[in-house]
Protein backbone atom coordinates (compact mmCIF):
# COMPACT_ATOMS: atom_id res chain seq x y z
CA UNK A 1 0.00 0.00 0.00
CA UNK A 2 1.63 3.34 -0.93
CA UNK A 3 1.82 6.66 1.31
CA UNK A 4 -0.70 8.83 1.03
CA UNK A 5 0.31 12.44 0.34
CA UNK A 6 -2.72 13.86 1.60
CA UNK A 7 -2.00 13.07 5.18
CA UNK A 8 1.62 15.55 4.87
CA UNK A 9 4.94 14.38 2.70
CA UNK A 10 6.69 10.98 4.04
CA UNK A 11 9.28 11.48 7.31
CA UNK A 12 12.48 12.06 5.50
CA UNK A 13 14.09 9.47 8.29
CA UNK A 14 11.88 6.62 6.92
CA UNK A 15 13.15 7.23 3.22
CA UNK A 16 16.57 7.46 4.87
CA UNK A 17 16.73 4.17 5.78
CA UNK A 18 16.59 3.23 2.35
CA UNK A 19 20.08 4.00 0.17
CA UNK A 20 20.37 5.83 -3.36
CA UNK A 21 18.25 4.85 -6.35
CA UNK A 22 20.97 3.83 -8.25
CA UNK A 23 20.16 5.12 -11.86
CA UNK A 24 21.73 2.98 -14.79
CA UNK A 25 22.81 4.21 -18.31
CA UNK A 26 24.74 2.67 -21.14
CA UNK A 27 23.82 3.84 -24.39
CA UNK A 28 23.10 7.06 -25.77
CA UNK A 29 19.21 7.12 -25.72
CA UNK A 30 19.34 6.06 -22.15
CA UNK A 31 21.27 9.46 -21.23
CA UNK A 32 18.84 11.53 -23.01
CA UNK A 33 15.73 9.36 -20.40
CA UNK A 34 17.78 9.94 -17.44
CA UNK A 35 18.52 13.54 -17.42
CA UNK A 36 15.11 14.26 -16.36
CA UNK A 37 14.58 11.85 -14.35
CA UNK A 38 17.85 12.74 -12.44
CA UNK A 39 16.64 16.58 -12.16
CA UNK A 40 13.29 15.40 -11.15
CA UNK A 41 14.82 13.14 -8.18
CA UNK A 42 17.32 16.03 -7.18
CA UNK A 43 13.93 18.61 -7.44
CA UNK A 44 11.67 16.78 -5.47
CA UNK A 45 11.05 18.05 -1.45
CA UNK A 46 12.63 16.37 -0.38
CA UNK A 47 15.17 15.15 -2.30
CA UNK A 48 15.42 11.44 -3.40
CA UNK A 49 19.48 10.67 -3.57
CA UNK A 50 20.71 9.23 -6.68
CA UNK A 51 23.90 7.62 -7.59
CA UNK A 52 24.42 7.24 -11.53
CA UNK A 53 26.09 4.38 -12.84
CA UNK A 54 27.20 4.62 -16.59
CA UNK A 55 28.23 1.06 -18.22
CA UNK A 56 30.04 2.21 -21.09
CA UNK A 57 28.04 0.25 -23.18
CA UNK A 58 27.90 3.12 -25.50
CA UNK A 59 32.13 4.20 -25.08
CA UNK A 60 33.08 6.62 -27.04
CA UNK A 61 34.25 9.39 -24.62
CA UNK A 62 34.25 12.49 -26.78
CA UNK A 63 30.53 11.58 -27.79
CA UNK A 64 29.67 10.46 -24.48
CA UNK A 65 31.16 14.06 -22.88
CA UNK A 66 29.60 15.64 -24.93
CA UNK A 67 25.94 14.60 -24.24
CA UNK A 68 26.75 14.58 -20.50
CA UNK A 69 27.21 18.24 -21.06
CA UNK A 70 24.45 18.95 -23.41
CA UNK A 71 21.59 17.21 -21.23
CA UNK A 72 23.44 18.79 -17.92
CA UNK A 73 23.61 15.26 -16.48
CA UNK A 74 25.96 15.00 -13.70
CA UNK A 75 29.46 13.12 -14.62
CA UNK A 76 28.87 9.37 -13.40
CA UNK A 77 29.31 8.72 -10.24
CA UNK A 78 30.40 5.15 -11.23
CA UNK A 79 31.92 4.11 -14.95
CA UNK A 80 32.04 0.36 -15.51
CA UNK A 81 33.53 1.45 -18.85
CA UNK A 82 32.07 -2.19 -20.54
CA UNK A 83 33.15 -1.32 -24.54
CA UNK A 84 31.64 -3.01 -27.13
CA UNK A 85 30.98 -6.83 -27.66
CA UNK A 86 28.47 -9.38 -28.98
CA UNK A 87 25.20 -9.50 -27.03
CA UNK A 88 26.45 -11.98 -24.93
CA UNK A 89 29.39 -11.09 -24.67
CA UNK A 90 28.40 -7.30 -23.51
CA UNK A 91 25.50 -8.64 -20.95
CA UNK A 92 27.76 -10.99 -19.46
CA UNK A 93 30.39 -8.59 -18.89
CA UNK A 94 28.00 -5.82 -17.38
CA UNK A 95 26.39 -8.23 -14.98
CA UNK A 96 30.06 -8.94 -13.87
CA UNK A 97 31.00 -5.78 -13.59
CA UNK A 98 27.45 -4.19 -11.74
CA UNK A 99 27.55 -6.41 -9.19
CA UNK A 100 30.46 -5.62 -7.01
CA UNK A 101 29.12 -1.88 -7.28
CA UNK A 102 25.46 -3.21 -6.15
CA UNK A 103 26.90 -4.83 -3.11
CA UNK A 104 29.35 -1.56 -2.15
CA UNK A 105 26.13 1.34 -2.38
CA UNK A 106 23.43 -0.90 -1.20
CA UNK A 107 20.84 1.23 -3.34
CA UNK A 108 16.52 1.25 -2.29
CA UNK A 109 16.38 -0.01 -5.57
CA UNK A 110 17.39 -0.01 -8.72
CA UNK A 111 16.32 2.40 -12.15
CA UNK A 112 16.62 1.30 -15.59
CA UNK A 113 15.59 2.84 -18.79
CA UNK A 114 14.71 1.55 -22.20
CA UNK A 115 15.76 -1.40 -23.85
CA UNK A 116 19.31 -1.59 -24.15
CA UNK A 117 21.47 -4.62 -23.34
CA UNK A 118 22.25 -2.74 -20.05
CA UNK A 119 19.02 -2.33 -19.16
CA UNK A 120 18.65 -6.37 -18.89
CA UNK A 121 21.91 -7.07 -17.56
CA UNK A 122 21.67 -5.17 -14.54
CA UNK A 123 17.91 -5.86 -14.23
CA UNK A 124 19.16 -9.36 -14.28
CA UNK A 125 21.50 -8.49 -11.40
CA UNK A 126 19.68 -6.47 -9.03
CA UNK A 127 16.65 -8.90 -9.35
CA UNK A 128 18.89 -11.99 -8.49
CA UNK A 129 20.29 -10.13 -4.97
CA UNK A 130 17.04 -9.15 -3.87
CA UNK A 131 17.22 -5.19 -4.86
CA UNK A 132 13.83 -3.55 -6.04
CA UNK A 133 13.70 -2.88 -9.72
CA UNK A 134 12.24 0.25 -11.24
CA UNK A 135 11.84 0.29 -15.15
CA UNK A 136 10.84 3.35 -17.06
CA UNK A 137 9.31 3.00 -20.63
CA UNK A 138 7.72 -0.59 -19.74
CA UNK A 139 5.37 -2.62 -21.95
CA UNK A 140 6.67 -1.18 -25.50
CA UNK A 141 6.13 -4.08 -27.75
CA UNK A 142 7.09 -4.30 -31.44
CA UNK A 143 6.24 -7.90 -31.49
CA UNK A 144 9.41 -8.63 -33.39
CA UNK A 145 10.86 -11.09 -31.25
CA UNK A 146 14.44 -11.06 -33.97
CA UNK A 147 14.79 -7.46 -32.79
CA UNK A 148 17.45 -7.95 -29.45
CA UNK A 149 15.88 -4.88 -28.06
CA UNK A 150 12.45 -6.60 -27.89
CA UNK A 151 14.02 -9.66 -26.08
CA UNK A 152 15.48 -6.94 -23.22
CA UNK A 153 12.43 -5.21 -23.27
CA UNK A 154 10.01 -8.66 -22.50
CA UNK A 155 12.08 -9.87 -19.59
CA UNK A 156 13.09 -6.43 -17.70
CA UNK A 157 9.34 -6.02 -17.35
CA UNK A 158 8.55 -9.79 -16.62
CA UNK A 159 11.00 -9.53 -13.19
CA UNK A 160 10.94 -5.70 -12.48
CA UNK A 161 9.11 -4.73 -9.39
CA UNK A 162 7.99 -1.13 -10.41
CA UNK A 163 6.84 -0.36 -14.34
CA UNK A 164 6.30 2.98 -15.27
CA UNK A 165 4.44 3.57 -18.60
CA UNK A 166 4.58 5.76 -21.60
CA UNK A 167 1.04 4.72 -22.82
CA UNK A 168 -2.11 3.32 -21.28
CA UNK A 169 -1.79 0.95 -24.16
CA UNK A 170 1.34 -0.71 -22.73
CA UNK A 171 -0.35 -1.79 -19.77
CA UNK A 172 -2.40 -4.16 -22.36
CA UNK A 173 0.19 -5.33 -23.12
CA UNK A 174 1.83 -6.01 -19.74
CA UNK A 175 -1.57 -7.94 -18.28
CA UNK A 176 -1.51 -9.99 -21.50
CA UNK A 177 2.48 -10.91 -19.99
CA UNK A 178 0.37 -11.83 -16.58
CA UNK A 179 2.32 -9.19 -14.90
CA UNK A 180 -0.07 -7.12 -12.18
CA UNK A 181 -1.57 -4.09 -12.58
CA UNK A 182 -1.07 -2.75 -9.40
CA UNK A 183 3.34 -3.03 -10.64
CA UNK A 184 2.10 -0.69 -13.60
CA UNK A 185 1.85 3.21 -13.37
CA UNK A 186 1.40 5.65 -16.39
CA UNK A 187 3.21 8.63 -16.30
CA UNK A 188 3.71 9.50 -19.64
CA UNK A 189 7.14 9.42 -22.11
CA UNK A 190 10.34 11.30 -20.46
CA UNK A 191 11.73 11.00 -23.46
CA UNK A 192 9.10 14.43 -24.03
CA UNK A 193 11.30 15.64 -21.69
CA UNK A 194 15.44 15.30 -23.40
CA UNK A 195 13.33 13.35 -26.95
CA UNK A 196 13.63 10.65 -29.49
CA UNK A 197 12.69 11.48 -33.59
CA UNK A 198 9.23 9.45 -33.37
CA UNK A 199 8.46 11.08 -30.12
CA UNK A 200 9.33 14.58 -30.41
CA UNK A 201 7.61 14.29 -33.95
CA UNK A 202 4.48 13.51 -32.66
CA UNK A 203 4.58 16.42 -30.02
CA UNK A 204 5.88 18.91 -31.96
CA UNK A 205 3.30 18.02 -34.97
CA UNK A 206 5.94 17.44 -37.67
CA UNK A 207 4.94 14.62 -39.88
CA UNK A 208 8.02 11.71 -39.64
CA UNK A 209 8.67 8.49 -41.71
CA UNK A 210 9.55 5.68 -40.17
CA UNK A 211 12.15 3.25 -42.77
CA UNK A 212 10.69 0.21 -40.41
CA UNK A 213 7.99 -2.61 -40.37
CA UNK A 214 7.06 -2.08 -37.25
CA UNK A 215 7.52 -0.15 -34.28
CA UNK A 216 7.62 -1.10 -30.61
CA UNK A 217 6.30 3.16 -30.20
CA UNK A 218 2.62 2.41 -32.10
CA UNK A 219 1.40 5.16 -30.24
CA UNK A 220 3.44 7.83 -32.49
CA UNK A 221 1.54 6.13 -35.97
CA UNK A 222 -2.05 5.49 -33.95
CA UNK A 223 -2.12 9.08 -32.52
CA UNK A 224 0.62 10.83 -33.45
CA UNK A 225 2.36 12.25 -37.04
CA UNK A 226 4.53 8.81 -37.74
CA UNK A 227 4.02 6.99 -40.59
CA UNK A 228 5.50 3.52 -40.65
CA UNK A 229 6.85 3.32 -44.76
CA UNK A 230 9.07 0.31 -44.30
CA UNK A 231 11.52 0.04 -47.29
CA UNK A 232 9.77 0.14 -49.88
CA UNK A 233 10.88 2.61 -52.26
CA UNK A 234 7.14 3.69 -53.52
CA UNK A 235 5.90 4.11 -50.23
CA UNK A 236 8.62 6.11 -49.27
CA UNK A 237 8.50 8.37 -52.32
CA UNK A 238 4.95 8.68 -51.45
CA UNK A 239 5.34 9.65 -48.02
CA UNK A 240 8.05 12.20 -49.18
CA UNK A 241 5.99 14.16 -51.75
CA UNK A 242 2.97 14.18 -49.27
CA UNK A 243 4.98 16.04 -46.86
CA UNK A 244 5.78 18.32 -49.62
CA UNK A 245 2.35 19.07 -50.82
CA UNK A 246 1.44 19.91 -47.41
CA UNK A 247 -0.54 17.10 -47.13
CA UNK A 248 1.72 15.22 -43.98
CA UNK A 249 0.31 13.48 -40.78
CA UNK A 250 -0.14 16.08 -38.35
CA UNK A 251 -1.98 13.89 -35.76
CA UNK A 252 -2.05 14.76 -31.97
CA UNK A 253 -0.31 15.07 -28.53
CA UNK A 254 -0.71 11.97 -27.15
CA UNK A 255 -1.89 11.66 -23.22
CA UNK A 256 0.65 12.65 -20.43
CA UNK A 257 3.29 13.87 -23.84
CA UNK A 258 2.86 16.65 -21.68
CA UNK A 259 7.18 17.34 -20.27
CA UNK A 260 6.20 16.21 -16.86
CA UNK A 261 6.76 12.96 -16.97
CA UNK A 262 10.19 12.61 -14.63
CA UNK A 263 8.29 14.58 -12.17
CA UNK A 264 5.73 11.80 -11.84
CA UNK A 265 8.03 9.29 -11.89
CA UNK A 266 9.92 10.92 -8.61
CA UNK A 267 6.78 11.42 -6.89
CA UNK A 268 5.66 8.01 -7.25
CA UNK A 269 8.83 6.62 -6.45
CA UNK A 270 8.92 8.41 -3.40
CA UNK A 271 5.89 7.09 -2.43
CA UNK A 272 6.42 3.42 -3.16
CA UNK A 273 9.84 3.42 -1.19
CA UNK A 274 8.15 4.62 1.43
CA UNK A 275 5.63 2.19 1.42
CA UNK A 276 8.23 -0.78 1.85
CA UNK A 277 9.00 -1.46 -1.92
CA UNK A 278 9.82 -5.22 -2.58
Amino acid sequence: MSHDLSQGPLPADKLRRHGPVMCVVGARPNFMKMAPILRALAAHQPALPALLVHTGQHYDQGMSHQLFEDLGLPRPDLNLEVGSGSHAVQTAEVMRRFEPALDEHQPSCVLVVGDVNSTLACTLVAVKKGVPVVHVEAGLRSYDRKMPEEINRVLTDQVADRLYTTERSALDNLLREGISADRVAFVGNVMIDSGGLQEETTALGVPCLTLRENTERPITAEQGTNTLVGRNPQAIRQGVAEILRGDGKRGRVPELWDGHAADRIAADLWQWLGAGAP
